[in-house]
């Protein structure tokens, strides 16, 4: 990529604070014009034999593979309270266990942690973690582990015991709920 191509789109990523559905198309548009390198031709990991837009909604399309944020206080899983796990949108994986979801009035559903942490090591989980600077101060993205979707954010601000605050989109989630079967089975 050329140097002032460079420049151009550090400068289209740096100016909004809050980035939206429409302003996250405009900008995956103008990687797609700038980019030489096939494989920068998608912000995820691109699979060849999967047409995210086929499969997806256009909402889900734009927040798990361009990176954008539904509205605060938007989202189906906001105040939802149902017993069971919530998946990834694109590929199915398991990724929040209801019981770990809370309410953190950030209009975003909360959870505490990933589902398979085991004492802090979320090496089980379906969940990778992600330096973001996107939101114009330093953050951390988190992503689904199995197809690479944006999921949302983690912050360090979230209930005890854990102390992360798992900020993630509805749309990004599909949610299963628990089969009605005893504790025993």
């Amino acid at each position: 990529m050329s140097r002032s191509a460079a420049r151009l789109l550090g400068l289209v990523f740096q100016a909004p604070v809050r980035r939206n559905v429409a302003l996250t198309r405009q900008n995956f548009a103008l990687v797609r014009l700038f980019s030489t390198n096939k494989a920068t031709l998608s912000l995820t990991r691109y699979n060849e034999t999967t047409d995210w837009q086929k499969k997806l909604s256009p909402e889900e399309y734009v927040v798990t593979r361009e990176k954008g944020t539904e509205e605060p206080f938007s989202g189906l899983y906001l105040n939802h309270n149902e017993v069971g796990m919530y998946h990834c949108v694109c590929c199915e994986a398991p990724l929040f266990s209801s019981e770990a979801k809370y309410d953190s009035g950030t209009g975003w559903p909360s959870f505490r942690e990933a589902h398979g942490t085991w004492e802090g090591d979320e090496s089980l989980t379906s969940v990778i973690r992600r330096p973001d600077n996107s939101l114009g101060s330093a953050g951390t993205e988190v992503l689904c582990k199995n197809c690479d979707a944006h999921l949302g954010h983690v912050f360090e601000d979230g209930p005890e015991p854990t102390g992360h605050r798992f900020c993630i989109n509805s749309v990004a989630l599909k949610f299963k709920p628990r089969n009605n079967t005893s504790k025993e089975d």
